[in-house]
């Protein structure tokens, strides 16, 4: 649960932790007690054995969970097993937390949920959400405050150790407490995020509870809507915290100027322009003139894919844990926001695409190369996620854009089909592969193209349990070394030549002839039938 254990701690989850919350509600001791299907129920002024009635009555009504402050350490097994009983999770407050700051951080998060349909990135998320990506990226401890200092939103910590003196107060009383404040004013830290736009550090205090800390302003143009505070933990902040922290405040201003309804329209009227213009269906213009941008200067699409399993190897090995879309998406916009400002970033299933307007005339395909590459390296750094990504060709407008496009997704095509090692390609780089790849997609979507010798051979590999295909295709890709394709085949190479003169008496194939191998190369590397 986002609002984490600065405020909350499970007691009982009967149905697990995943469970689904749709409304919030607060149940006042003088309401009947009940409920609607899906609600976190906030049981006000009903503490110990008070609060059985609310939990019988959230449990008979389907609500997701019911929050409860406890007296004493004593009441929590017997309103768990109450909870149990009921079938509805438990959740217990923090005693110095005030209802009403746990009633408005989860109807926050609530309101800022994404709607399941492909967005914008990360402002279609929750602040949480970029909450979490910051602290992974920065190894820190996030909060994300309001101009009056008011916390909208944090990261979850594991251990509460971590938390300095000011972040636990900042939560539990849903702003900073005031003392801190006038020590910040003092040291000029609020003077400096109102006039300038760069990250500032703050030293440890231990006399004042006070760990180090990187704090940025969220502006939008002149105008400061709120502040990232990053505390480092138990262990030191990343060497990039500083350029995570950039590109997070540039998402985050995205979020809170649609919490003031001053572009909530404007978000979905961009996102539509934008698909539009990557897929060649809406002209430059409407999004030019939307978003203010020079339609003339030169622009770019990165793609990004991965792959769809529940968990990734590592590069140390170690299991990752569930990602999903909005944490990829999070860390992409945070990533290239610090970069390019103008940046835009979307989703369409199951590929990320970034569009870079308005570039610098000067740029270049290794700049942006080095860019992704950045990204890619997060990913794997911070998520243990094997991200793909792909540089499209610079044009010279957004009028060009759907060929970028284009190229960056016949990059990524090329990548997962051959197998290519490398993170991120430009069209240089793996030139062939691209090639090669469409040639085979051209001969996938034409059986006529088929030589009848090769399919027999691969349906009586397919009888037989045989390798006689494989065989000849590891032969071919090794330029005819029959020592090299044993090796990749770990058999020996008088096994090698009989498995390639059994293959030529069965199909009456001549390898001696390259008009016969050309055509089993390709042939022998489309996918299966089935």
């Amino acid at each position: 649960m986002v609002l984490g254990d600065s405020l909350v701690e499970v007691q009982a989850a009967p149905a697990g932790l995943d469970v689904e919350i749709r409304e919030v509600s607060l149940l006042d001791p003088e309401d009947p007690p009940t409920a609607q299907p899906g609600e976190l129920v906030l049981v006000i002024g009903a503490r110990g054995r008070a609060a059985f009635p609310a939990l019988r009555a959230a449990g008979r009504d389907g609500a997701a969970a019911v929050v409860v402050k406890l007296d004493g350490p004593g009441q929590a097994a017997a309103l768990s097993e109450a909870a149990a009983e009921a079938g509805v999770a438990l959740l217990s407050l923090r005693s110095e937390a005030r209802w009403e700051q746990v009633h408005a951080l989860a109807r926050a998060a609530l309101d800022d949920a994404p709607p399941g349909e492909p967005g914008m990135g990360a402002e279609q998320g929750d602040l949480f959400s970029l909450a979490q990506t910051t602290a992974i990226l920065t190894s820190g401890i996030v909060s994300i405050e309001d101009t009056a200092n008011r916390v909208l939103a944090y990261s979850r910590t594991t251990d509460s150790d971590e938390a300095d003196d000011l972040r636990r107060r900042s939560i539990l009383g849903w702003q900073g407490p005031e003392g801190y404040l006038a020590k910040l004013r003092e040291w000029g830290v609020f003077q400096h995020l109102h006039s300038s736009d760069e990250v500032i550090g703050i030293d440890s205090h231990p006399e004042l509870g006070i760990r180090r800390r990187l704090a940025v302003a969220i502006r939008s143009g002149d105008r400061q809507l709120g502040t990232i505070w990053v505390q480092e933990g138990s262990i030191p902040l990343s060497e990039r915290s500083r350029q995570a922290l950039l590109g997070a405040a540039r998402v985050a201003a995205l979020h809170l100027v649609r919490r003031r309804r001053e572009l909530s329209d404007d978000v979905t009227l961009t996102r539509t322009l934008l698909a539009g213009l990557l897929d060649g269906s809406t002209g430059p213009q409407p999004l030019a003139t939307h978003l203010g941008f020079d339609a003339t200067r030169p622009a770019a699409v990165l793609g990004f894919s991965y792959g769809t399993t529940e968990a990734h190897e590592t590069a140390e090995g170690a299991a990752a844990p569930e990602l999903t879309h909005s944490e990829v998406t999070n860390l992409v916009s945070v990533h290239i926001a610090a970069r390019h400002r103008s940046a835009l970033v979307t989703q369409v299933d199951p590929r990320i695409y970034v569009l870079l307007p308005q570039l610098p005339r000067g740029i270049d395909t290794d700049t942006l190369r080095g860019w992704t590459q950045e990204i890619t390296d997060a990913a794997r750094r911070h998520l243990g996620l094997p991200l793909s990504g792909s540089v499209g060709c610079l044009v010279p407008g957004l009028g060009d854009v759907p060929e970028s496009r284009r190229e960056a997704d016949r990059i990524l095509d090329a990548m997962a089909s051959a197998g290519v090692s490398v993170a991120v390609a430009a069209l240089p780089d793996i030139q062939a592969e691209v090639l090669v790849s469409e040639i085979l997609t051209l001969l996938c979507a034409h059986p006529e193209i088929r030589d009848p010798r090769l399919t027999a051979l691969l349906s009586h590999d397919s009888r037989h349990q045989g390798r006689l295909a494989e065989t000849l295709l590891t032969y071919l890709n090794s330029f005819g070394d029959i020592r090299a394709a044993a090796a990749q085949l770990h058999v020996h190479p008088n096994t090698l030549r009989y498995r390639l003169r059994r293959a030529e008496q069965l199909t009456g194939l001549d390898l001696s002839r390259p008009d016969q191998r050309l055509l089993a190369m390709l042939q022998l590397r489309l996918p299966p039938t089935g």
